[in-house]
């Protein structure tokens, strides 16, 4: 059977979040990036302001001549790490088994369910739209780069593109070479100086010449002009931790401050598990001090558990065996590790004895 891959992403995604976030912003083009007085650069941006000549790393006063219209947003770091970990837990409502690629995509193996592959997409655009209110493109092939290269064929923010088995050649031979994986500028240059523009071009010189010319990469950039470059889809059902962070107003040396603290961010993990069916096994607290030093301290719980009550004990804990107090603070996180599917956890527990 071939194998059937899907791949989806949100994209210009610190945009897109930031739309997301704003009405003000419906319908207008958003670049997101550092701050223009300080020579901020171009992090992120929506597709009709990269339509207007945007491009990443462009600075941000240099995009704005390009696209007066926009709206320049700085870049909200918490706030795009919220949306991905929402965003992948409501994919994986649709497909269980996900391997995550940055912040706003994936991959899926649906072989299984080739057939249905395009309901799957449909589904998945829905429910980013439903939870999220943001775009989804999605890409279906027989594998991973072709999937990729497919979701970026949308027209526009949101669709799905399917290579059929059999014309994966007739997909790629019109692409421009710097669609390959491997072909940077750098490398675009020199093909180009080899007389090759399209990945026709570059399946027409060789694997021995390519080879020849850029040694290994040659020989991964001809196998992705031949569709043939393809790694497994490296699928989890789960992420393999989950945290939170939170920065004092002001520093702090009262305990009680920090109590309120870490009740709130276990509070938020309590919800996050919920959300995804999930229980911790092990909790770590992390201390960031005013003087900028950094400290972790961790232990596993005696059964897994989502309750937002045994992770603010924990954390209260690991708190007590730090400097926190003695030493003025500045920030503090909880993250939960050893996650595992609520109905699976307790045929789990001898896998990890206690401290």
């Amino acid at each position: 059977m071939v194998r059937c891959v899907l791949f989806a992403e949100v994209p210009g995604f610190y945009a897109a979040v930031a739309r997301a976030d704003d009405p003000a912003l419906a319908g207008r083009p958003v670049i997101v990036g550092g701050d223009p007085r300080k020579r901020g650069r171009v992090q992120s941006a929506t597709l009709d302001a990269f339509a207007a000549g945007v491009e990443l790393d462009m600075p941000i006063l240099e995009a704005l001549r390009h696209c007066p219209l926009a709206r320049a947003v700085r870049t909200d770091m918490p706030r795009v790490r919220e949306v991905s970990r929402r965003l992948f837990a409501s994919l994986r409502g649709v497909e269980g088994h996900l391997e995550t690629f940055g912040l706003s995509a994936c991959y899926a193996d649906v072989t299984a369910r080739h057939e249905e592959a395009e309901a799957l997409a449909q589904r998945a655009m829905d429910v980013v739209d439903a939870t999220l209110g943001l775009p989804l493109r999605v890409g279906i092939a027989s594998g991973k780069f072709l999937a990729r290269l497919a979701a970026e064929e949308v027209s526009g923010e949101r669709g799905v593109v399917r290579v059929a088995p059999g014309s994966e050649q007739g997909f790629l031979d019109p692409l421009p070479i710097e669609r390959l994986d491997g072909v940077g500028r750098k490398t675009a240059a020199s093909l180009a100086a080899m007389g090759a523009r399209t990945i026709a071009d570059v399946r027409a010189l060789g694997r021995e010449r390519l080879q020849a010319e850029f040694g290994p990469n040659g020989l991964r950039v001809h196998a992705c002009a031949c569709g043939g470059f393809e790694e497994p889809v490296r699928a989890a059902r789960h992420p393999k931790s989950l945290s939170r962070e939170s920065t004092l107003r002001g520093e702090s040396s009262d305990v009680a401050v920090f109590a309120e603290v870490l009740a709130g961010l276990a509070q938020q993990l309590e919800e996050e598990l919920g959300r995804q069916g999930l229980v911790a096994g092990r909790v770590a607290v992390k201390v960031r001090f005013a003087d900028h030093g950094t400290t972790t301290r961790s232990a596993t719980l005696p059964k897994p558990t989502a309750s937002a009550a045994a992770f603010h004990a924990a954390g209260s804990r690991l708190l007590e065996r730090t400097q926190a107090g003695a030493r003025p603070v500045r920030g503090l996180g909880l993250q939960l590790a050893l996650l595992a599917p609520a109905g699976e956890a307790d045929r789990q527990l001898d896998l990890f004895p206690p401290d």
